[in-house]
Order: C-alpha cells, then sequence, then structure tokens
C-alpha cells in the first residue's frame, strides 16, 4: 500500500520550503532591494512575499541563488536566518546599508564586517555578551578577491536610530576604530554560527560620520548617485562570492 507523501508546510513567517532548491542565500533588511538583486539573476523567480519577508529565487552565472528581505533590526532578521536554516540554506550574506563611524569612509563605499560589536538586545538571549560575532572566513577570503576597496574592520550593529545618547555613545565607539554601524549583522553572525552556517555581512555606507541620518537614509530611498552605486556594488560582491567555484570546495 503506497503511502501519501507528506507535503511540507512553508515556513510561517518567510513562507520558504525546501523547495527553494538552493544552499546559498542573500539577505537584505528593504523588500525594494529584492527586486534590485533580481535585475541582477538570469531567471529570477518570484517566491512569496509575507511581512517584510519578500523572495526571489534566480541564478547568476549558473548557480541558483535565493534573495530574500528581513525588514528592520535583529529580531526580524533573526527569525529570517532560523527559517533560511530550516529549509537547507548553508551560506548566507547580509547586503545592507550603514553608517559610517569614522570620517575617511565616504558615501558609496562598501564596508564588510570581520567582527561585529553585539550591541543588540536579541542575541544576548541566545549566547552570553562575551561570544564573538565574527564572519565566515571563506566568505570573508573571497569578499577581499570581489571587493578589494572596501573598508574591512569590525562594525557596531544596535537596536534603534532614535535614541538620546546616540551622538555620545557613536563617538565611543568611534574611538574604538568600529567603522560603521548597522543592526542586523551581529544576530546573523551568531545565529550562524549556532547553527552552522556560513555568513558575511557587506554594508554600502549611507551616512557620513557624524553627518544627518535622515538626510542619509533619504538619499538611499532617492537613490542619490554614490549611494545607488553602492548598493549594486554590494549586491554584485554577495552574487560574484556565492556563485564562486571556490565555493564548491
Amino acid at each position: 500500500m503506497n503511502k501519501e507523501r507528506k507535503v511540507e508546510a512553508p515556513q510561517p513567517h518567510t513562507q520558504l520550503t525546501h523547495a527553494i532548491g538552493t544552499d546559498r542565500a542573500i539577505i537584505m533588511g528593504d523588500p525594494a532591494r529584492v527586486d534590485a538583486i533580481a535585475k541582477l539573476m538570469d531567471d529570477p523567480q518570484p517566491w512569496a512575499f509575507n511581512r517584510e519577508y519578500k523572495s526571489v529565487v534566480g541564478t547568476y552565472r549558473g548557480q541558483r541563488i535565493l534573495a530574500m528581505s528581513t525588514g528592520i533590526g535583529a529580531p526580524s532578521a533573526g527569525i529570517g536566518v532560523e527559517e533560511l536554516h530550516n529549509v537547507g540554506v548553508k551560506y548566507v550574506i547580509r547586503v545592507g546599508s550603514a553608517g559610517a563611524m569614522q570620517k575617511d569612509i565616504p558615501l558609496g563605499r562598501l564596508v564588510i564586517a570581520e567582527g561585529v560589536v553585539r550591541d543588540d538586545g536579541l542575541s544576548r538571549k541566545y549566547v552570553p555578551e562575551i561570544y564573538p560575532a565574527v564572519p565566515s572566513y571563506r566568505l570573508l577570503h573571497l569578499a577581499h578577491r570581489y571587493a578589494p576597496q572596501a573598508v574591512y574592520g569590525i562594525v557596531r550593529s544596535h537596536d534603534g536610530f532614535y535614541v538620546d545618547d546616540n551622538a555620545e555613545v557613536e563617538s565611543f565607539w568611534s574611538k574604538k576604530g568600529i567603522k560603521a554601524d548597522d543592526m542586523e549583522s551581529g544576530i546573523l553572525m551568531v545565529i550562524g554560527r549556532l547553527r552552522g552556517m556560513e555568513t558575511l555581512s557587506i554594508l554600502n555606507n549611507v551616512v557620513l560620520y557624524q553627518g544627518d541620518l535622515a538626510e542619509g537614509v533619504n538619499s538611499l530611498v532617492n537613490s542619490a548617485d554614490l549611494v545607488a552605486q553602492g548598493e549594486r556594488d554590494s549586491l554584485l560582491t554577495a552574487l560574484n562570492i556565492l556563485s564562486d567555484k571556490e565555493m564548491e570546495k
């Protein structure tokens, strides 16, 4: 007697299943950035759009890759990474925006994290603060190949734009040599390590250090030339890394 094959239920938030047919994903905060990366792929196919999680599957240089938005901040990014793991994804690169923490980092320059100050709340629920948030050595090595002009160093992931002592906090971390601020890299790398995934974070600088936050974010929305080029560079770098032949070793 033939047993009926059980149909896989989609992940509750991302609506992903193993049918995505790939172990490689690029994540970003903004759903609009999913549309941007789809234009760089061959045969992009929309997958799902539920809450902040918009996804598309396409190929690049013959490699099948998923792209998915996660919304803003560690909690929604953490959900996205956990559900990627649940459907067999092993390699995750975040491409996102960041604010510079050093005066010599221009708009549109890529900042690639060698490690992250975990100044978010969620990652502390997973592991103590002494646990490091670091990327995959292999993905970082490939980043140097495809983005040699990027700024490499430690970034800081935090939980809020509009906190009262933001200027003082940024000044403190700037003096410690932190390159840029974002909100998702820390949780990506922590969950990645805990779940046996390889991760990397590629950030596009949209705010000059001590510049106006709202003006910088609006520049991204309005596709200012330098910022728009930085976004394209970040997407192409991620696609090139995940489709590199070294990933097969």
